[in-house]
């Protein structure tokens, strides 16, 4: 299973280092004479007047990409590989069907219109369209839109204003968790940032700041610094509630000494 982390990477990668078109139906194929010709036939977007111009006038290097098959040919093992029909992908593999956008967030878990409890590497969606939030108010998308093919917008509903560099801004409806993308490291992250932190020794709650003082006076634990070597009530220790509970435990079973 792919991990969140990984995803992102991808999807950035994709949108800032390789040629893209918004081509309909396809996930990550090259654009070699073959392929145009496959993908001007296979879809009456694409075989409208203008799309048609825009497939034929792209270089071989260049790789095409609708909004839902981004997610998936990145999922399906896609690694841009010019070689390739599919540039790398299989077709509904590594466990991952061939969804559109819709049945792809209802699939979703955690599905929510509360975009601040968005995390990377979260499906957004709007009817019609899905992309990837990629973090700080980003989200990588394959849109006919703004320039077209695979770029970064910035999502709306995290950020206020435009975010400088990317290609536009949008709302979208909901987010969710996709199935087939391991978001642990993520959700231990968000645990963690959540997580209180007690800076000094007074800040620590009573019933865990007789082991910290007693880690403290042995040298255990320092913190991040000590203004004043003579005293242990400055020392900035930035401690979160973990572990704080496990010392105390330990002390608790005189494991500490």
């Amino acid at each position: 299973m792919m991990t969140a982390r990984e995803l992102v990477s991808r999807c950035v990668d994709v949108a800032e280092h390789y040629k893209t078109l918004y081509v309909m139906g396809c996930f990550g194929a090259p654009m070699t004479a073959a392929n145009k010709k496959r993908y001007t036939q296979n879809h009456d977007y694409n075989k409208a007047a203008a799309r048609t111009r825009m497939i034929h006038a792209a270089t071989e290097d260049t790789f095409g990409f609708d909004c839902v098959n981004l997610i998936k040919g990145i999922l399906w093992g896609w690694d841009g590989d010019l070689s390739r029909t599919y540039g790398g992908a299989g077709y509904a593999c590594n466990g991952v069907p061939d969804y559109d956008a819709k049945k792809m967030i209802d699939c979703c878990r955690e599905v929510s219109t509360d975009f601040s409890t968005i995390v990377p590497a979260e499906a957004v969606w709007m009817d019609g369209h899905i992309g990837v939030y990629v973090g700080e108010g980003l989200v990588v998308e394959a849109t006919p839109k703004w320039r077209g093919g695979v770029l970064t917008s910035t999502c709306g509903n995290v950020a206020a204003k435009q975010i400088p560099g990317t290609a536009g801004s949008r709302r979208w409806t909901k987010h969710g968790k996709l199935p087939w993308v391991d978001y642990a490291a993520q959700e231990t992250e968000k645990e963690d940032e959540d997580m209180p932190k007690y800076r000094t020794l007074k800040d620590v709650p009573d019933s865990y700041r007789p082991t910290i003082r007693k880690l403290m006076e042995r040298g255990a634990l320092r913190g991040e610094s000590d203004p004043d070597p003579n005293s242990l009530e400055d020392n900035v220790l930035n401690l979160n509630e973990t572990y704080c509970r496990i010392m105390t435990t330990l002390d608790r079973l005189e494991v500490l000494g």
